[in-house]
């Protein structure tokens, strides 16, 4: 296997992509919002999401699928939609009011939230160093939220 095989075939690769997007995605909201109400601006951001993953998926040939899916499935998909528009909402109304680096690390509070989660309802288990590791993206969220 080559090293660009090696690389997208790592979840490292794609986990720091999601971050560099994510990054640019509060810059780009942060210039987009102003002067736009918040829910208008979470619209134009689906519509556009929308289009880009409907071509994804009709140039893959992976569009014949949707109907394949199981109801569980269909059923945890639909929550995880309403989840991720009721962040996108909350989101763009804090992008409005505050700063994007603050905006963002509040909103990166995530990690801790799915931690804590995951612990609960997926049984799944932290080691002592990512315990800790989640205790400084706490800290770390925290001290740039009130910096300034």
């Amino acid at each position: 296997m080559n090293v660009f095989q090696t690389l997208v075939s790592s979840w490292q690769f794609w986990a720091v992509l999601s971050a560099l997007a994510a990054a640019l995605t509060a810059v780009f909201a942060k210039l987009g919002v102003k002067g736009v109400p918040p829910d208008v601006a979470t619209f134009v951001r689906t519509i556009v999401i929308l289009v880009f993953v409907s071509s994804l998926l009709f140039l893959s040939g992976q569009f014949s699928i949707v109907r394949s899916l199981s109801r569980r499935s269909v059923g945890f998909l639909v929550l995880s939609g309403l989840a991720t528009g009721a962040s996108w909402i909350c989101y763009f109304r804090a992008l409005d009011l505050g700063k994007a680096g603050q905006v963002a690390s509040i909103d990166k509070m995530s990690v801790v939230l799915v931690a804590i989660i995951a612990f609960l309802f997926l049984n799944e288990r932290l080691s002592m160093l990512a315990t800790l590791g989640v205790l400084l993206i706490s800290a770390g969220a925290i001290l740039v939220a009130v910096a300034d």
